[in-house]
């Protein structure tokens, strides 16, 4: 679905770029709780990933001299994000879909897994419902790879589709692997504001890459008191912060937003560059962004915590389960660089991929425990039948809940009231009611996406209450200043049926040379 870019430092456009400088800016960004051997792994292979992209048929604007094109982004300190217009996600789906086909991989798609099963803390299976037919499905295997994605959906104000609710993170939670850095969630600068059918949807960094600029209501150009020197290509928390602040203090637009600008820009310029903002905002707000100005807000984008993984392997402390892409932690710290989710699917993909294939030959098929079977399908079957309350009410309170007191700026007062209203939540579920038959029931998924909301905020809260300092994402006017005793990943484990948090200081990591300035 990312729309503006890969990152690799290729040096196409800015020959100094390498590997290292785009590590170093990767860790900077992250405010310095990144794994720094993930953020190695991650830029060294990004230029053979790439190259495979583009060998598998992902067709990249060029050069004039026929190399990848790179363009700017915020917060890097060279041109290394390769694109293709701004549908750069599209194309990689594409090319790897056709790569399933030409090699005959087996898939199953409208399958929900609500849970992952282990023995003696040992993968050995997963339960699912068949979204076509209703029926229980059991899976009995060697090895997982959770590739779930981000949980940025428990936000009313969301560029994430709609499943991205952190089902992954709650599986991973109830069997006891470890979870990091839940509090750092990333919200874009630039979501559309209107019409409201397509707000939060977002407006892409190449806007702000390819000379974008951000005005208030009084046209002023705000950049310049937030960020003088890098001015819109500022790192994401910064801007959406200076947007948030514009907005709060009644400098916004008619309809709660900024105004970004790029009608400077030659109008064959930005149709080559920006196609699909082009049309997005045509069909939803008959808006022609080569005349008129777009109105954009923060929207929950990007959530940098999640599964604690080995870099090397993707591994979690449960045997069997790996994680890669936006479920794991690790890579990002406290602040993810546009352009560098991509790059991180794809790196840590193909690893998870490798090294589970490697464990499942080691080991033999277990048994599943068929109670444990019975049990799960009691819990999913149990809410059909009962009149009651709505799944999907819940959600939209818990969604405002988290927009409203968990947001762009926190606080103690807010953080704990979020939770005590997510607890009162969590005892309303019991009351809910589900009708109608098992075959395509939304209102039964949204009763199994309320379950995993609930557990994934209250993990993003109590981090958040744990964090009294201001660090990359997670803002905090109370405490806000980033404290050097703070620099710490906030590591999640549920033990004995309860949340247990710990402090761990990041790793220190010696195998390359990265001279990070802290600031």
């Amino acid at each position: 679905m990312a729309e503006g870019g890969i990152n690799a430092a290729l040096g196409n456009i800015d020959p100094k770029d390498n590997w290292k400088i785009h590590a170093m800016d990767t860790i900077k960004e992250g405010v310095f709780l990144s794994n720094q051997r993930m953020a190695e792994l991650m830029t060294k292979n990004a230029e053979s990933i790439i190259l495979e992209l583009e060998k598998y048929g992902a067709i990249f604007d060029r050069t004039p001299k026929g190399k990848i094109m790179q363009r700017a982004f915020g917060a890097h300190t060279y041109r290394r994000t390769c694109h293709i217009g701004d549908r750069t996600g599209l194309e990689i789906m594409t090319v790897l879909v056709e790569q399933l086909y030409k090699h005959n991989i087996t898939s199953m798609s409208e399958v929900f897994i609500t849970k992952l099963l282990t023995n003696k803390n040992k993968i050995n299976g997963a339960i699912g419902i068949d979204l076509k037919s209703g029926k229980i499905l059991v899976f009995n295997t060697k090895a997982i790879i959770l590739a779930t994605g981000g949980f940025a959906r428990l936000y009313k104000i969301t560029t994430n589709a709609w499943e991205n609710v952190g089902d992954g993170i709650s599986l991973a939670y109830d069997i006891g692997a470890e979870l990091m850095d839940m509090e750092m969630i990333q919200f874009h600068p630039t979501g559309i504001v209107y019409p409201e059918v397509a707000r939060g949807i977002l407006v892409t960094e190449s806007v702000r890459g390819e000379g974008g600029r951000l005005f208030n209501s009084k046209g002023e150009r705000f950049m310049k008191k937030y960020d003088p020197e890098r001015m819109e290509l500022s790192a994401r928390d910064i801007v959406a912060r200076a947007n948030y602040y514009e907005i709060f203090h009644g400098r916004g637009t008619k309809h709660g937003g900024v105004y970004l600008d790029i009608t400077h820009k030659e109008k064959s310029f930005i149709h080559k560059k920006l196609p699909k903002m082009v049309k997005l905002f045509k069909e939803f707000a008959d808006i022609d962004i080569t005349k008129e100005k777009m109105e954009v807000a923060p929207t929950a984008h990007y959530t940098m915590g999640g599964i604690r993984v080995d870099a090397d392997t993707c591994s979690t402390k449960i045997k069997g389960l790996y994680a890669a892409g936006e479920v794991a932690g690790g890579v990002h710290g406290a602040n993810r660089l546009g352009g560098n989710s991509l790059i991180d699917i794809l790196v840590f993909g193909k690893i998870a991929g490798k090294e589970a294939a490697k464990y499942a030959k080691k080991i033999k098929l277990e048994k599943i425990n068929n109670s444990k079977i019975k049990k799960e399908e009691k819990r999913l079957k149990m809410p059909f039948g009962k009149k009651g309350i709505r799944p999907e009410k819940l959600k939209e309170e818990l969604q405002q809940i988290m927009w409203e007191d968990v947001g762009i700026i926190r606080n103690e007062k807010k953080l704990k009231k979020a939770l005590k209203e997510i607890n009162n939540l969590e005892k309303e579920l019991d009351k809910i009611g589900i009708s109608g038959n098992l075959q395509y029931n939304h209102s039964w998924m949204s009763y199994i996406d309320i379950c995993n909301m609930i557990i994934v905020a209250k993990l993003v809260i109590e981090s958040a209450l744990m964090r009294k300092e201001s660090r990359g994402a997670h803002y905090r006017d109370d405490y806000p200043k980033t404290n050097e005793k703070y620099k710490f990943n906030i590591i999640c484990k549920k033990a004995n049926n309860k949340l247990k948090l710990n402090a761990i200081k990041v790793p220190k990591y010696t195998g390359i040379a990265i001279k990070c300035q802290e600031k």
